[in-house]
């Protein structure tokens, strides 16, 4: 099994990358709204100064400034090369800025994943 991490640089290929891993047969996916250091120093980062009830115009602007941080469990090496394919058809080679990072970790123990609601 591998853990699949994917930091997802440009919002607007999120709804593509999600279709794209499902086509494959990921079957779930936990997505995360983050920042790196880079948009930090910016000032461009998760913003707290949101006002008690935010305008559409400041929550859009807070949802482009921030990544997506995507992640899953993948059981095969073969699926994990369909992940990482499907991926850079969307987003274009990962080797080029402003893409994303994808990193594939080796799982050595796992619980909780065969959950079925009786």
């Amino acid at each position: 099994m591998f853990f699949l991490l994917f930091v997802l640089h440009d919002m607007e290929y999120l709804d593509a990358v999600l279709s794209a891993w499902e086509e494959v047969g990921v079957s779930g996916v936990t997505i995360l709204a983050s920042t790196g250091l880079a948009r930090l120093r910016g000032k461009s980062a998760l913003r707290e100064d949101l006002p008690l009830i935010p305008s559409l115009e400041d929550i859009l602007e807070q949802m482009h400034d921030t990544n997506r941080t995507l992640f899953t469990i993948i059981k095969t090496q073969e699926l994990v090369d369909q992940v990482v394919a499907a991926t850079q058809r969307v987003v274009g080679d990962l080797e080029k800025p402003n893409t994303g990072i994808l990193v594939v970790l080796p799982i050595l123990q796992a619980y909780g994943l065969n959950r079925r609601s009786s």
